[in-house]
Formats: C-alpha cells, sequence, structure tokens
C-alpha cells in the first residue's frame, strides 16, 4: 500500500463525527533508554502541509511587539500582565490550557521563568524568546503550522499530523516530515522503531508499514 491509501484506510475504520477529527500517529520506540532524558525524543516541527485547524499563539511584550504581533498572535501581554497572572495561578493554568504555543520578548523571559515558570514548564509551555524590536509575525505563522513531539519516558507516543478533512496527500507529507525529524533524532533511525500507526480521533489504528512510506 501507498501511505495514502493507508490514510485512507484509516479515515474508514471510524465514522464522521460531529467535530473535526485530527489525525494522528502514534510512533512504538524499541531498543531506547528512554530512563534517560537525552536519549527522549522532544522536537517541534513545522507541518510542511499544516495542521488543518487553528493553533493558538500568544505574546508577552512590549507595546513595541504587542503592537506589531497584532492581526497574527491570539492573545496579546504585557509586562504588567505577569503579576496578575502570578497572583492567580488557577486563572492562569486555564488560560494556558486553551494556548498552544507562547512567545516572549526576550527582556521578559527571565521575569516570566521567575513567576509563572512552575505553570509553563510542566506543560511544555516556556515561551520562545524573541528578541527586542523583532517583528514577530512570520514566527507566530511557523507556530501555528508547528506539532510537538515527545515521548518523556514512555514508548509510545503520538504526534497530530492533520485534521480530516485535509487530502490524503497532505497528511502523507506531513506524516513523512514527522518521521524523517523523529528518526533524524534516534541513535539507530528507524532501528529505534518497532512501529508506527496512524488513526483519526475515534477511528481504529492501521499500522504504516516501512515500505508504505516511499
Amino acid at each position: 500500500m501507498t501511505l495514502e491509501e493507508v490514510i485512507k484506510e484509516a479515515k474508514k475504520n471510524g465514522p464522521e463525527r460531529k467535530f473535526l477529527e485530527s489525525l494522528e500517529i502514534s510512533i512504538n520506540l524499541k531498543g531506547v533508554d528512554l530512563s534517560n532524558p537525552k536519549n527522549r525524543v522532544n522536537e517541534e516541527i513545522v507541518l510542511p502541509r499544516g495542521r488543518g485547524k487553528d493553533l493558538k499563539v500568544a505574546v508577552f511584550g512590549s507595546e513595541d511587539m504587542k503592537e506589531k504581533a497584532k492581526g497574527s498572535a491570539d492573545f496579546i501581554y504585557g509586562a504588567e500582565d505577569l503579576s496578575r497572572f502570578a497572583e492567580n495561578k488557577k486563572m492562569f493554568k486555564s488560560l494556558v490550557n486553551q494556548i498552544d504555543f507562547f512567545i516572549a520578548e526576550a527582556s521578559l523571559m527571565t521575569s516570566i521563568g521567575k513567576s509563572l515558570g512552575q505553570v509553563l514548564g510542566p506543560r511544555g509551555k516556556v515561551p520562545k524568546p524573541v528578541p527586542p524590536g523583532q517583528d514577530p509575525t512570520s514566527f507566530i505563522n511557523s507556530l501555528k503550522k508547528t506539532v510537538r513531539a515527545r515521548s518523556r519516558d514512555r514508548r509510545t507516543f503520538h504526534i497530530p499530523v492533520g485534521t480530516r478533512n485535509m487530502s490524503d496527500e497532505d497528511i502523507a507529507a506531513n506524516i513523512r516530515e514527522v518521521v524523517k525529524r523523529v528518526t533524524g533524532k534516534l541513535e539507530k533511525g528507524s532501528g529505534n522503531i518497532e512501529s508506527i500507526y496512524v488513526k483519526t480521533t475515534m477511528g481504529k489504528a492501521v499500522r504504516i508499514r516501512e515500505g508504505d512510506m516511499q
């Protein structure tokens, strides 16, 4: 089978739902000592054909950066918001759950780390620094196409690669990019991958075999 045919089968394996389902791949590792953090997969990957849905990006910045981020960022905050969030961690946790990525003007990174790091860090959402004065628009647009591949200490991990309404060809291009990046970080490359499956949110998984990736 081709990869596109595998994706088509995965879409057929579950009836269409009333919400837009995501497609994701599951990667099962072998021969990797995940008790050592150095061996864990922790990559951010820009999907060549996009996520198929809107991701939310928040900006912490000066008045100048906040102005430049209008039109591309979904949430915009300034230094004055840090103490407000620090005083109400419950409210901030709820906000963080709605946001996929944070960026921050470099000069604010230390303050953010001290006041909000204990909320952002465990969720893998520490802001990405942006030099003062830089227009963050292109960075934000790139993040909106980005997925995280994080194994932590688990042999099996999941990575979103698109949505049901995307073409099989676009999803296939995204899967190839993700698998290429993950194998590139493993000591033995594809030799450290036991199996890969693709599925819709509510559907049954279909195995992707090495020959399907061609």
